[in-house]
């Protein structure tokens, strides 16, 4: 690997993907342009990697130096390779108190196997969220005591009651503070991942495996879980449609938003 070759990390949701859940054509030309100049590229979301896949495909990202961070930095995937190089979990206990925490809010949880999305029962939260992310999923009544193995990821969602999910985030605090980091990815949902994952954690472990150094990095987003990877990044660029404590930890702030290829705009200013 050529350590003086610039590495991107890019969002999805509204970043690289617009607010339809598209790819803008400047947006997939740009990301093309960058791999074949010998640029890295790294798609980091909080997405399963389940939901990341189809992107994968369609950004042509199957080459050599091409990866995927999915859930936050819960897992790291080597796209040309098709493997996960690296992975960490929730323990079943922590998962079982959550979701007990989320029932008592009226608070409506999933977490993810390998394969499928999981869910507890029907919900007008689960019918919004795989209208935004297309995956397989599965309705098991007994979660989470079916689990059978230690999920990436999970997610407390609170479509439309944001003072809800926030009453629950505040009563979850003192329980959490040295088990599960916790945080938004957008306004309704609440994001649960073992304690230290992040998408600045992963971007340093990544980045030490490929022998890059920090300061060739670059890194876009829009979102509260955006924060540590523009933190960690050389430069961290945030769109013009972030949330405002997003931009206020950027270095810089696309001039156009992710409906407009913002990232293509930040392609060509920086790598």
């Amino acid at each position: 690997m050529n350590p003086t070759s610039k590495i991107l990390f890019t969002d999805l949701d509204n970043t690289l993907l617009n607010r339809k859940k598209q790819i803008t054509r400047p947006n997939i030309q740009a990301i093309r342009q960058a791999i074949c100049q010998g640029r890295r590229i790294v798609l980091c979301t909080g997405r399963p990697l389940l939901g990341t896949l189809p992107l994968i495909e369609k950004l042509s990202l199957t080459q050599p130096g091409c990866y995927a961070i999915a859930y936050n930095g819960g897992v790291i995937y080597d796209c040309f390779e098709k493997r996960i190089i690296f992975q960490k979990t929730l323990p079943l206990p922590y998962v079982k108190y959550i979701f007990d925490k989320a029932r008592q809010y009226d608070l409506f949880c999933q977490t993810y196997s390998q394969n499928h999305l999981l869910a507890p029962g029907p919900s007008p939260a689960l019918d919004a969220y795989l209208s935004r992310n297309k995956m397989p999923f599965r309705i098991l009544p007994s979660l989470p005591d079916s689990l059978k193995e230690e999920p990436s990821k999970v997610l407390v969602i609170g479509l439309g009651a944001p003072e809800k999910l926030s009453a629950y985030r505040a009563s979850l605090e003192e329980w959490a503070a040295d088990k599960v980091s916790v945080f938004y990815s957008n306004p309704s949902y609440l994001e649960h991942v073992p304690l230290g994952v992040s998408k600045g954690a992963a971007i340093k472990w990544l980045c030490h495996r490929l022998d890059i150094p920090l300061s060739r990095t670059v890194a876009i987003g829009d979102a509260q879980n955006d924060i540590p990877m523009l933190q960690t990044a050389q430069i961290g660029i945030a769109m013009a449609n972030a949330a405002p404590e997003c931009k206020a930890a950027a270095d810089c702030v696309t001039e156009n938003d992710c409906d407009h290829s913002g990232v293509a705009e930040a392609i060509r200013k920086f790598l």
